[in-house]
């Protein structure tokens, strides 16, 4: 006979003390720490344990008995449910004072780093609408919330065009309205359900793979120009068509219209073809005098605004004067190379994927920018001693690595290579301070950075300029 389960206990009148590093907020038992989401610090709960560990558990609230006087009123109806934009309930001014925080715990706890200062946080001019990109995922059965289980409301249709519940791959929540994309996103989304709903598209089914509607991806720019991509999971020219033409004149402000037909078990898009029905197959953003092709594949930084601002001090810290030969490593589609490549000698560019550095020498062909150049492989066997060798040693090293940071060999080569400024871009405090850390023999921490490009989430990117000792 299986052994049942021992049930986690309530702890009941528990003050919320902090907020941790991954956007949950903290309370303390004695000696045990309590990880909790969507409260905030001064709120008084019951807490149902529900997983536990030697020095920590997880918690969710059965009871509120006060709200933090701090607290605001989270502004979307989605708020706890969908998994996105979980510290609405923080005053922005708090959400910034807790990022600051968590980079200078990640950076003097993890990295040991002496700071002699940070600058204050950049926030972003708007918390609201920020977002160029989105995905949206078609489902034939939608998650119902504990609000509409508890109701007597009959739900015959579960047709749902929307957000994967965190963690669930075949659970999608029917959004209503998002408040991180222009509305005219919303606008787009609404009117592909209600004319698929109404006009018998059968919606996908997550666990089976059947049914034809499969996802939606919006993309705004800056300059005013719309992508919608549709993807389908069969190839119903017909239908395709119908809604296609529907949209399109609908939305005539949609520049690129394109569609995929995707019979894979997974949503990815990057190993799949493209099909232009409507207008350009890419769309322009703009960055003071430059402008960026983005295609449909193509990588941007989501908030195009305030990854100016991540970018001007990306160019500050490198202190450019014209004369520098630059190393951009993991450049990307090149943005970061090509925005800094008027004030260098030469930049650059090292990538993994190969469609994003096609991406790049396309973008310094459009700005008419001639200093830059680009190599696509993997950072570790590409960045090598043979390689600067060829190319030179730089005077300036910028990396913006994924979340996972640096490869401890490309820490190595850049050792080696020995520029005079190294300028780090980290979304993920952590790993900057682990790689800094490994730095630390040769170089010192000259200035701090952190940018918010993310409001209401506890995601903050970090700019660290570091100079030889």
């Amino acid at each position: 006979m299986a052994r049942k389960k021992k049930e986690l206990p309530v702890v009941e009148q528990v003050e919320i003390t902090d907020v941790a590093a991954e956007g949950k907020a903290i309370a303390r038992i004695n000696d045990l720490v309590v990880f909790v989401p969507y409260v905030a610090p001064g709120d008084v709960v019951d807490l149902q344990l529900y997983r536990k560990k030697h020095k920590y558990a997880e918690g969710r609230v059965l009871k509120v008995h006060r709200y933090s006087a701090s607290r605001c009123e989270p502004f979307c109806s989605h708020f706890g449910v969908c998994g996105g934009c979980k510290w609405q309930h923080l005053p922005y001014e708090q959400q910034l004072f807790y990022k600051q925080k968590q980079v200078v715990d990640n950076l003097t706890r993890i990295g040991k780093i002496e700071l002699s200062g940070i600058s204050p946080i950049k926030g972003s001019a708007k918390n609201r609408f920020y977002r160029n990109k989105l995905e949206f995922t078609f489902s034939n059965k939608s998650w119902l919330t504990q609000a509409e289980l508890d109701s007597d409301a009959a739900f015959d249709n579960r047709d749902a065009l929307g957000f994967h519940i965190p963690g669930m791959f075949d659970k999608v929540l029917d959004i209503k309205k998002c408040w991180l994309q222009d509305d005219i996103s919303n606008q787009i989304r609404l009117e592909i359900r209600r004319y698929t709903m109404e006009n018998g598209y059968p919606f996908f089914d997550l666990r089976a793979q059947t049914g034809l509607m499969r996802n939606i991806i919006v993309r705004t720019a800056s300059t005013g120009e719309i992508m919608l991509i549709v993807v389908f999971f069969d190839d119903d020219r017909e239908k395709i068509t119908r809604l296609l033409e529907h949209v399109a004149g609908k939305f005539p402000q949609i520049t690129s219209l394109l569609y995929i037909v995707n019979r894979k078990a997974n949503d990815t898009i990057t190993d799949q073809e493209v099909h232009l029905f409507r207008g350009r197959d890419y769309i322009l953003e703009a960055m003071e005098d430059l402008q960026f092709k983005i295609g449909p594949k193509s990588f941007y930084q989501t908030n195009s605004e305030q990854a100016y601002e991540l970018y001007k001090v990306a160019r500050e810290f490198a202190g450019l004067t014209g004369g520098e030969l630059v190393y951009d490593l993991y450049t990307g589609t090149g943005t970061i190379a090509n925005f800094v490549a008027s004030r260098a000698r030469k930049v650059i560019g090292i990538e993994y994927v190969p469609e994003a550095i096609e991406d790049a020498k396309v973008n310094a062909g459009l700005n008419n920018i001639g200093n830059t150049l680009f190599f696509a492989g993997d950072m570790k066997d590409i960045l090598t001693e043979d390689f600067i060798g060829e190319h030179g040693r730089p005077d300036v090293v910028i990396t913006d690595p994924p979340r996972a940071g640096m490869h401890e060999d490309v820490i190595k080569t850049i050792l080696f290579a020995a520029p005079q400024r190294i300028v780090y871009v980290s979304c993920n405090p952590a790993t900057q301070a682990r790689d800094l850390s490994l730095l630390d023999g040769m170089y010192r921490v000259a200035r701090v950075q952190p940018v918010d490009m993310f409001p209401h989430t506890h995601h903050v990117e970090n700019v660290v300029l570091l100079e030889k000792r």
